[in-house]
């Protein structure tokens, strides 16, 4: 099994950073076969990343106004149809879509969000992200070394 995590968010406006530090904290643990990515947004190129593995994981903050239990969840992705893109706004969807027109190639897909508060400038996560962060990465440590573990779970606490 060939996994690539991309975590990604702007990493100087607080909590947007989280997906960027799980996907760097993920490349510390120098697993074989994952391979993992860190960038402040998703790009075109990242396809070539993607077709050259059979599972990947993206990685993002996600508001959460109404909560402040440190949920976070993970749903399984399909490539999108939409051939056009906003250099500014890529969506995983619209990489997967372009992963099949350029590669041929179709790996499993999960989207993995971190519930997020605080999006003011700043390097600092607040409590919820950082919660949601060490979820994260304690269940992307477990299924990393038992794939046997289903993945695509609406929530986990």
């Amino acid at each position: 099994m060939t996994v690539l995590v991309i975590g990604y968010g702007n990493t100087l406006r607080g909590d947007d950073r989280v997906g960027y530090q799980v996907a760097e904290t993920v490349a510390e643990w120098q697993l074989p076969q994952v391979r993992s990515i860190a960038v402040h947004q998703l790009f075109p190129e990242l396809a070539a990343d993607i077709a050259e593995v059979e599972i990947v994981v993206f990685v993002d903050a996600v508001v959460e106004i109404d909560s402040l239990a440190p949920n976070i969840t993970i749903a399984p992705l399909v490539a999108g149809e939409d051939a056009t893109f906003s250099t500014h706004i890529i969506t995983p969807q619209f990489l997967l879509g372009m992963t099949q027109r350029l590669y041929g190639a179709t790996p499993v897909a999960y989207l993995l969000t971190i519930p997020a508060i605080d999006f003011t400038l700043g390097t600092n996560l607040s409590s919820l992200a950082s919660s949601g962060k060490d979820l994260a990465l304690d269940y992307l440590k477990c299924w990393l070394n038992d794939p046997t573990i289903k993945l695509c779970m609406k929530s986990v606490c």
